[in-house]
């Protein structure tokens, strides 16, 4: 007896750390680990960044401002919900890292989402891996740690596709949920939220004859209507307030789904780009769409398809071919992949499952011989080029604690992964462990490294102090990135006036100048002398933030 009781105990705790809670606390270590603790860094997480900050100084708040100035790259959504988490959680965290938990929380609506789709179109047993396939992608996990806007796309296109996968079985409220998705799609990415979106409809309509039943077509009517309403409230109320600046602002966003020619180099990128950032969930799409190929018009395999086939489109003839650029895909593929994991063959599956381990096991190595480099310069090579990129960087704090964490991120990962259940999905587990596992000892190991090579808060803060020597000046700028705006903005409260060369006299008596690798750095310029210049990173990292004042004569 006190054996059976201790059998029933012991596959209790197994189905626990194996089961729902061992994925809860999965999702809590890769959303949360690494999200606070160092600044906002280059590109992406400074520049969304901006828009935040200026909802938190009291800029306007219908549309987007950076340092003052109408941001059109992307709808409110996103800048709304970073601006009200950082503000709850200000007694806590910094404003950047409130900011991020936005990020977190649109990541967790769409593991929830397309795991909840999972299963209404292919049975419980897709749930677990389709939540492992959304943090397993390869590409998601720098941008789910940042301040990105797109993430908020990402999160309500899987919300529409939750909300169709139900309209079979409740048709109201499917409808209801697919079009709430839908109108928050127009807030989070406009015009291509909406594209993303709207058509989804027409696929349950075309596959369960439950929404053709004229009993059942109030739900799509009711859906429609809100999807309709609720997404267009926002473009009219810019409408009728600016005008002007939603006129700019439909411009734009025709411009970005049409504005672009195609071109086979392009083309050729954009199949690079999806090669790595979509691993592995391609391989398990197209194996599962070849599997079920005479079934793709069932409703369970025709909607993340279509919803594929839109997003590819859009995006290949997008002005936009960023890495981010590519979330919006990653709901339809992850479902697609989670369809194909339950009929994966044995050897396929085994092969899956040792490929994860040998390629998180490789990687680990990998970030010890960076950190290995940082601490003690060896291997030499890779210290040369750890001080080429930042060469003002010195590791000024103990190493003892964070090889001991590592260490201990590396034994549980190894020990987690060697007891998995053998089932067809073992190696999607083993791959979202590995992912989740290579992330946090990236940065318990080398985030003081990234911090220094992609943080502006030393540029800023040096600027700043050399700005006290001019109180109550303004500062002209010639045209720099929006990453730099948001950075002087941030770390600064400095935000800058257009410069034009030929206005007598200048606009402001103080000039700042950007370079980096791409533009050749300032020498001298006529009626202007140099006060101050900062430097930072080396190589591709190299920028240099330029100083003038206005020369005296006589």
């Amino acid at each position: 007896m006190l054996t059976s009781e201790t059998q029933t105990q012991s596959s209790l705790l197994y189905r626990r750390i194996y089961g729902t809670v061992g994925l809860t606390l999965l999702v809590g270590f890769y959303l949360l680990f690494g999200l606070t603790g160092h600044d906002p860094w280059r590109g992406d997480d400074i520049r969304y960044l901006g828009p935040i900050h200026s909802l938190l100084q009291g800029d306007w708040l219908l549309f987007p401002q950076l340092a003052g100035e109408p941001f059109l790259e992307y709808p409110p959504l996103y800048y709304w919900c970073a601006a009200l988490l950082s503000s709850l959680t200000g007694w806590l965290l910094d404003i950047h890292e409130g900011a991020r938990l936005a990020s977190v929380a649109f990541v967790a609506l769409t593991v929830y989402c397309v795991a909840r789709a999972a299963e209404r179109l292919y049975g419980r047993p897709t749930r677990t891996p389709a939540a492992l396939l959304v943090l397993g992608c390869l590409g998601l996990v720098l941008h789910s740690h940042e301040t990105q806007p797109l993430i908020a796309l990402m999160a309500t296109i899987a919300v529409v596709l939750a909300g169709v996968a139900r309209i079979p079985e409740t048709p109201l409220a499917g409808n209801l949920q697919a079009g709430l998705g839908c109108a928050l799609a127009v807030l989070a990415g406009g015009l291509p939220g909406l594209l993303y979106t709207l058509p989804l409809f027409a696929i349950a309509v075309m596959t369960s004859p439950e929404c053709r039943d004229p009993r059942a077509s109030g739900g799509l009517v009711a859906g429609l209507t809100l999807a309709v309403v609720v997404g267009g409230l926002w473009p009219l109320a810019l409408l009728l307030d600016q005008p002007d600046l939603f006129a700019v602002w439909r411009h734009d966003q025709w411009q970005l789904i049409a504005g672009r020619d195609f071109s086979f180099d392009d083309f050729a990128k954009f199949i690079e780009l999806l090669g790595w950032f979509m691993w592995p969930l391609w391989p398990l799409a197209f194996w599962a769409l070849w599997r079920e190929r005479r079934r793709l018009v069932q409703l369970r395999w025709l909607l993340p398809l279509v919803s594929a086939a839109i997003t590819l489109a859009l995006m290949l003839f997008s002005t936009d071919h960023s890495q981010a650029s590519v979330l919006p895909l990653v709901p339809a593929l992850a479902l697609l992949a989670a369809g194909g994991v339950p009929t994966l063959r044995r050897g396929a599956a085994n092969a899956f499952d040792w490929f994860a381990a040998m390629t998180f096991g490789v990687f680990a190595i990998l970030v010890w011989i960076a950190w290995t480099a940082q601490v003690f310069a060896w291997p030499r090579g890779l210290a040369r080029h750890i001080a080429r990129v930042a060469p003002t960087f010195t590791l000024d704090h103990s190493v003892v604690l964070p090889t001991l964490i590592g260490i201990f991120i590396c034994a549980l990962w190894f020990l987690i992964a060697w007891f998995l259940p053998r089932k067809p999905g073992r190696g999607v587990v083993k791959w979202a462990l590995g992912m989740t596992m290579l992330w946090c000892l990236a940065v318990t190991l080398l985030m003081p490294w990234f911090d220094h090579s992609r943080s502006y808060r030393q540029m800023g803060e040096a600027l700043k102090k050399e700005l006290v020597a001019y109180p109550n000046e303004c500062v002209a700028a010639e045209p720099m990135p929006n990453s730099i705006r948001a950075m002087l903005d941030y770390h600064v409260g400095l935000r800058t006036v257009p410069f034009d060369d030929d206005a007598r006299p200048p606009p402001c008596r103080l000039l700042l100048i950007y370079a980096d690798r791409k533009s050749a750095e300032p020498g001298e310029i006529v009626d202007w002398e140099p006060l101050w210049v900062f430097r930072r990173g080396g190589g591709r990292q190299f920028e240099s933030l330029h100083l003038y004042g206005v020369q005296h004569h006589g």
